[in-house]
């Protein structure tokens, strides 16, 4: 089978298209005919050896897909042809074939194709985490998104007015980004140049509720000024590259909350969350309550230009690899 290949730990020019054997199925797994496959930033980190996982070189990263079911065992509730997406772990997702675990196997609702279903779960599940476990967002909050054009800026977008968020404040850098982020369902957008006092303007100087960060950097000292009292900042990342420290006299003044979300740490150690967190979310996405944007895809020959778009932040929301050509 085609499998994308991480070979050496000198960033994305590492990354080769090969021809490895298919992997052998498990006693209870699901087999999946790979349509497509998600790239995240942990993909680039993984290039170059900076992410906490570190697998024996060489190997075949991606942690989502979608596919057609080969082969399931009956009591998974799969069965052979079943439209799905899937969560293969922080690796061996982007091959023609993947082996999973029934437990992270998702049904795809039809109004769902493929390519985007390959770029739900990673950012979906996480932001869906972050909001409703670890962010506490009430109706009628005000929600403010850094790094809005990215997966997981757009999934907040999208997510926090279904969860209940009565204004979502987008923070871009530049105007067709701004564009993205109103397509995902802005109310507001900011350009990062001035964004503090833009917010501060908007909210009429009472600060927003909840700070969605997957940024980090310079501008996490003013997320914190942003915050109105009870307000909360998720942090989800550091894409900027810097991991900023915080001055805790700073949460003292407005009674805030400084709040990490390890959604991968969580879910591991639960048993049965990952499913509690689809039943809410399948129904949306079937409805059309929670829409599914598709995603900048790039055919499987050129994953590593597509891994490169998220450490040099190009990438315009989910980026997904296509593995049907």
């Amino acid at each position: 089978m085609r499998a994308v290949q991480i070979s050496s730990l000198d960033g994305p020019d590492s990354v080769s298209v090969v021809d490895i054997d298919e992997p052998a199925a498990r006693d209870g797994s699901v087999v999946i005919e790979v349509h497509a496959a998600g790239v995240a930033f942990p993909d680039a980190l993984l290039t170059r050896g900076l992410y906490q996982y570190k697998p024996e070189l060489p190997f075949v990263p991606g942690s989502e897909i979608a596919g057609i079911v080969r082969s399931a065992p009956p009591e998974s509730g799969f069965s052979a042809g079943d439209r799905v997406a899937a969560l293969t772990g922080l690796s061996d997702g982007m091959a023609e074939v993947a082996v999973v675990s029934p437990d992270t196997v998702f049904a795809l609702p039809e109004s769902v194709s493929l390519s985007a279903g390959a770029g739900l779960l990673f950012n979906d599940l996480t932001v869906h985490f972050a909001l409703r476990e670890r962010g506490r967002l009430a109706p009628g909050e005000t929600v403010l998104v850094h790094g809005a054009a990215g997966g997981i800026g757009t999934s907040a977008l999208r997510m926090a007015p279904v969860l209940g968020a009565s204004r979502v404040i987008a923070v871009v850098s530049s105007e067709a980004k701004a564009d993205i982020a109103r397509s995902a369902g802005a109310t507001d957008v900011v350009l990062v140049d001035g964004w503090k006092d833009a917010v501060k303007e908007l909210t009429g100087g009472r600060g927003v509720d909840v700070v969605v960060d997957p940024v980090g950097g310079d501008r996490f000292t003013d997320s914190i000024r942003s915050l109105a009292p009870s307000g909360r900042i998720l942090v989800l990342g550091f894409t900027g590259g810097e991991i900023p420290t915080v001055k805790v006299n700073r949460l003292l003044l407005n009674n805030v909350d400084v709040v990490g979300v390890g959604w991968g740490a969580w879910w591991m150690t639960r048993p049965g969350y990952l499913a509690t967190q689809w039943a809410e979310i399948e129904p949306l996405l079937a409805d059309g309550s929670l829409g599914a944007p598709e995603p900048s895809v790039f055919p499987a020959a050129d994953a590593a230009s597509a891994i490169a778009s998220l450490e040099n932040r190009t990438a315009a929301g989910k980026v997904v690899l296509d593995f049907t050509h």
